[in-house]
């Protein structure tokens, strides 16, 4: 057995990409896209015939209604090919914005469903700043399930969770990274792998509060750098993982034990805690890294959807 096929017995395995015709032969059971992935993929040759569609060239329609077409039209095509989800996500413009989140989602939803796909299929990814939570937390109440994105610790979490969130994506790799330049020439490779890796730490922590306190909220580890960050996760409700790391897991062989389950923390002597807009923004500012990577990120997604927005125009 590879371990693609021993990982998926434990968790639900998830790809990471908006390239959909790559799909098919990777056998991702759900599917996770974002504007970065999407302007990857649409610079692709392969894809240059979707900018030419009625939709995406209309006169009638604003740019941002252009923007949410596209993702749409990604999103409708890779579930053609998966049994599950797809993540579509809002313009991280209004990442500080929760009215705007709001109709955003509720555009995207209603985009999906004109070409009749139902809202169970589509999780809508938010950033998960305090604006973004409290939108989710509308959203959630009228039946639209969110992907709470850009999770670097266990306040958002917690945060997401009282939100009633479906579903959260702590990031391991990008957590790395920033230790990774933090300690600079203090960094030992060999000292910060498997499960001293900062990255999975804070999935797990994350993990063992949400099923310690019963929280239904589902947790999808993202944000690889390599199979031995999932390795060290195998077993969290869901894992979204790049094309290139689902073929390096199905080409390995080795055993894949489960690392967690919900038995794990019946013992653990965890404190439960709750967070008003004041405690959650205090947290968020004492945590350097959840901080900086939180920006980063958002700034990140504006610039790949201004570009997106950009190729719409012309």
């Amino acid at each position: 057995m590879n371990q693609f096929d021993a990982l998926s017995q434990y968790t639900k395995i998830v790809v990471d990409t908006g390239d959909f015709n790559k799909i098919v032969s990777l056998t991702p059971q759900e599917a996770t896209t974002n504007p970065s992935l999407i302007l990857k993929a649409i610079k692709n040759p392969e894809y240059a015939y979707i900018l030419k569609s009625s939709k995406l060239t209309s006169p009638t329609l604003t740019t941002s209604e252009k923007l949410d077409h596209l993702i749409v039209y990604f999103g409708s095509e890779i579930l053609k090919r998966i049994p599950g989800r797809v993540s579509t996500e809002v313009d991280a413009r209004a990442s500080f914005n929760t009215e705007e989140t709001i109709h955003r989602g509720k555009r995207i939803i209603a985009l999906y469903e004109d070409v009749g796909i139902d809202r169970e299929k589509i999780l809508i990814k938010i950033a998960a700043t305090w604006e973004g939570i409290q939108a989710a937390r509308v959203l959630q109440s009228e039946g639209i399930n969110c992907n709470l994105t850009l999770l670097f610790s266990i306040h958002q979490a917690i945060a997401c969770a009282q939100a009633n969130v479906r579903l959260i994506s702590p990031f391991v790799g990008r957590i790395y990274d920033w230790y990774k330049q933090a300690f600079g020439a203090r960094w030992q490779e060999g000292g910060f792998e498997g499960l001293n890796d900062p990255g999975v730490r804070s999935v797990q922590e994350i993990y063992f509060y949400f099923k310690k306190f019963k929280f239904k909220t589902e947790i999808m580890g993202a944000s690889f750098r390599n199979i031995s960050q999932i390795q060290h996760l195998s077993g969290c409700d869901l894992l979204t993982i790049s094309p290139e790391l689902l073929e390096e897991l199905k080409r390995t062989t080795l055993p894949l034990p489960r690392a967690l389950s919900p038995e794990m923390c019946d013992s653990m002597d965890i404190k439960e805690i709750t967070f008003n807009e004041s405690e959650f923004r205090l947290a968020m500012n004492s945590n350097e890294m959840a901080n900086d990577k939180l920006s980063q990120g958002i700034r990140s997604f504006c610039h790949d959807t201004i570009e997106l927005e950009s190729m719409l125009s012309n």
